[in-house]
């Protein structure tokens, strides 16, 4: 009788035990992170310290294990550029020349052999500072909530999806600072590993990824740095219009460890007209885009997961080729668009294209006597002309074809 009371008690706890439910609190962290209370958490602030300690507490949270050199900090000092073309200079010692970043590192350790990274930076400009499109007198707050408090919430919601599952590879996440100082934070870490950088298999990271719109496109940059990625990335997608770009070379953290050998995706909504600008707030985030887009990076971790080391491949830089310009029309390009021309995605205002009468939606097809293709056309036309030049600039606006003369 004792024994059958025991199985009884046995059965009745493996049916009342609940299976695992990863938490979703994608729109809470990024509610917090994108808070006036953080000032817009610039490196080395007592407001990226507040966000770094939010971040910190939500990986204890979810069980994970600190991986820094301090628990799940790794702090950095260093020297900022005293003009655009000398070098951040990291140091040992702190004085009232130097800024202290922090990266946060968290790691789930399933005993494999190889260690997959997942990464987004969590600071932003402050009040303004270097980089900001803001254009008004007086100075206010920088949220960030795009850029790039939505990549730590996904970081995070993945955090709690792979915590029971696909135990082949053991995961590093990290949030790094000093991304828009210069990728600074990331550089650190390849340099400084806390753990062997030979185990890296490979690095996911999210940069500014609230903003997935109407049409549900989203870019896919790394696709060429292992030659498993594009099959992976097409097999598994039955949601998005993916745009791909092949190189591992591009202005976030996914750089600094492609240019260490290792295979790399980064994810991108697409710029928009709230970028480093006082406007990118938490309200005007797409949530259920942002579920998407972390339950599909689950879906391709998933379907790598039994592939043991990815290969590494070099691509050709995106980014080697890129003309100088003494001159700028004003606008923010839409990195989303795939056919002929650029399409223009924000105007900026006193600028060249908004005193030519450009609207948001034109796609520029033309500039003086150069037919642009794409995107390094027009950065290739744009460096023909110095300031002081007249061109006329034939746009195309719906099915009519427009032009407009524009100064620079």
């Amino acid at each position: 009788m004792k024994q059958v009371s025991l199985l009884v008690i046995f059965l009745t706890f493996f049916a009342c035990k609940k299976e695992y439910q990863p938490e979703n609190k994608i729109k809470e962290d990024v509610t917090f992170l994108a808070d006036d209370k953080l000032e817009g958490r610039g490196t080395g602030t007592e407001g990226e310290r507040i966000a770094a300690d939010y971040i910190a507490k939500r990986f204890k949270s979810l069980g994970l294990e600190g991986k820094g050199t301090d628990g799940y900090f790794q702090d950095f000092t260093f020297t900022p550029k005293k003009d655009p073309h000398s070098e951040v200079k990291y140091s040992e010692e702190t004085s009232d020349s130097t800024i202290t970043g922090r990266n946060i590192l968290a790691y789930l350790d399933n005993n494999a052999e190889q260690t997959i990274v997942i990464g987004a930076h969590y600071d932003h400009l402050g009040y303004g500072a270097e980089g900001s499109l803001y254009r008004g007198e007086e100075k206010q707050i920088h949220n960030g909530a795009d850029d790039n408090a939505s990549g730590v919430a996904v970081m995070l919601n993945l955090a709690g999806k792979l915590k029971e599952t696909n135990k082949s590879n053991n995961y590093l996440f990290m949030a790094f600072s000093g991304e828009e100082m210069g990728l600074l934070g990331s550089n650190y870490f390849v340099k400084n590993t806390t753990l062997p950088v030979g185990s890296i298999n490979y690095m996911m990271n999210m940069d500014m990824v609230g903003r997935l719109k109407a049409d549900s496109t989203l870019a896919v940059y790394g696709t060429g740095t292992s030659p498993i990625f594009k099959q992976t990335i097409t097999a598994n997608n039955d949601l998005f219009k993916i745009v791909e770009h092949e190189s591992g070379v591009g202005p976030s953290d996914h750089t600094s460890f492609y240019l260490n050998d290792i295979p790399v995706l980064h994810f991108f909504t697409g710029q928009h007209e709230d970028y480093h600008r006082p406007s990118d707030d938490s309200d005007k985030l797409n949530y259920e885009g942002m579920e998407m887009i972390s339950d599909y990076i689950y879906t391709i971790i998933s379907d790598l997961d039994d592939n043991g080391e990815l290969a590494f491949k070099k691509t050709k830089s995106d980014t080697q080729d890129t003309p100088r310009f003494k001159v700028t029309l004003g606008v923010v390009p839409d990195y989303l668009y795939s056919e002929k021309g650029m399409r223009i995605d924000g105007v900026t205002e006193d600028k060249p294209a908004h005193a030519a009468g450009m609207l948001k939606g034109d796609v520029v097809i033309q500039m003086g006597d150069i037919e642009i293709e794409d995107m390094m056309g027009y950065m290739k036309a744009l460096s023909k002309f110095e300031k002081g030049n007249t061109t006329t600039v034939k746009v195309k606006r719906g099915e009519e074809v427009i032009e407009l003369e524009v100064t620079f």
